[in-house]
């Protein structure tokens, strides 16, 4: 059996940025940033194919594209396949710790749950009987009475 996601090569480093980004204008510095980590890490780990994980994503966008991180520490794994892929640093040990809280969660919600017991319940038997239709209101008939009390008596003196 082969194990999936075996890394060849697994390094950190701490890419520096700044140098990159200042050669481009304000508004295309955090896409200028990106390319510039790409491309320091495909020289390094000796690849072209270079994917970026969501959370150091995130972290280069997170002040928006005028002012990209000056630095960012970065854990890089190389795949048998030649895919290089990077991730925030320390990023990879909080998923782990999300899930397996996830997976202890789910555990005891299916310890703790029991089979529901359903039972017809005699109010909303007797709530739809007292409901009326609609043609037994008696709304219609008040306002033809009060139409024929409203005669105004003439006053005499």
């Amino acid at each position: 059996m082969v194990k999936k996601d075996t890394p060849e090569l697994e390094r950190t480093y701490t890419v520096p940025l700044r140098k990159e980004y200042q050669k481009v204008p304000r508004w295309k510095r955090t896409k200028k940033a990106i390319t510039a980590l790409k491309q320091f890490l495909g020289k390094h780990m000796k690849s072209d194919n270079v994917k970026l994980g969501t959370e150091l994503n995130e972290k280069m966008w997170k002040h928006g594209i005028k002012n990209p991180p000056h630095h960012v520490k970065v854990s890089v794994t190389k795949d048998k396949d030649g895919v290089v892929k990077a991730e925030l640093f320390g990023a990879k040990t909080a998923k782990a710790e999300r899930k397996a809280a996830k997976k202890e969660v789910k555990a005891t919600k299916k310890e703790t749950k029991e089979p529901v017991k359903r039972e017809e319940t005699p109010v909303k038997k007797e709530k739809m009987e007292e409901v009326k239709p609609a043609a037994e209101t008696p709304k219609v008939e008040e306002k033809a009475e009060v139409k024929e009390k409203a005669p105004v008596e003439e006053k005499t003196e």
